[in-house]
Formats: structure tokens, sequence, C-alpha cells
């Protein structure tokens, strides 16, 4: 007998929740460059989830969406911090961040964790729908 959690009803929420906890770990990473913008060599980090993402999506190129999303590894799906631009720096000091800019990735990243809160959000009511 099969069980709830054998099945592929939460492939999507697995992926979701791997997308929030990068944007989590992205916006630790840009507070993390806010609080160093005045640090002598510093250079600005960042997260790379969404070209892993993307590559273990286009793995095959005539399934469903919904069969790449089920195959997917989610073991193998982890996000990446990684410097940024770390051979550029337009000051004296060595430091690339610049503290407008990191401001504005910090606002984007907010509303994409809100928008992927709420995706899972709708998922969950999806579910509870269908079981009614």
């Amino acid at each position: 007998m099969s069980t709830l959690a054998n099945t592929n009803v939460f492939d999507y929420i697995n992926v979701l929740d791997k997308a929030a906890d990068a944007a989590w770990l992205r916006n630790d990473a840009i507070s993390n460059n806010i609080a160093n913008a005045d640090t002598p060599g510093y250079k600005r980090q960042d997260v790379d989830f969404e070209t892993q993402l993307a590559k273990a999506l286009h793995s095959s190129r005539y399934t469903s969406m919904d069969a790449k999303v089920h195959n997917l590894k989610f073991s193998r799906l982890n996000p990446i911090v990684h410097k940024d631009y770390s051979g550029f720096s337009y000051r004296i000091d060595g430091n690339n961040v610049d503290p407008d800019t990191e401001a504005v990735y910090l606002a984007k990243n907010q509303v994409v964790y809100q928008g992927l809160e709420l995706s899972m959000n709708q998922e969950f009511k999806n579910l509870q729908t269908v079981m009614k």
C-alpha cells in the first residue's frame, strides 16, 4: 500500500522549499555584504540556486514538467554561496560592495521569498481541498 509521503504530491512543495532555503541563504549573504561594505578587501557574496535548478529541469527535453520535478535529485540541488565579481573592485581598498545595490538586491530577494512562501501555502491549500 502506498502512503501519501511515497507519492509525488509533495514534489513541487519540495522544490519550493529548496528555493526558499536558497532565498534565505541569499538574504544572509546580502546582509553580510551590507555589514562589510566598509571592510577593506571584502568581496561581495551571492548565492547560486536558479542555475542549478534550471540545469536539473532541462535534463530531459521531451518530458513533462511534472515528470522533471518528480525525477529531481533533491539531495544534489543545494544553493552555492560564491564570491561575486571577485576580480573586480571600483574602490582603492579592494572592496566591491555597493550598499545601494545591495539594498535593491535585498528588496528583490524579500519579494522572491514572499512569493515562494505564498506558493507553498497555495500548494498545501490545494492538498487540503483534494483530501476533503
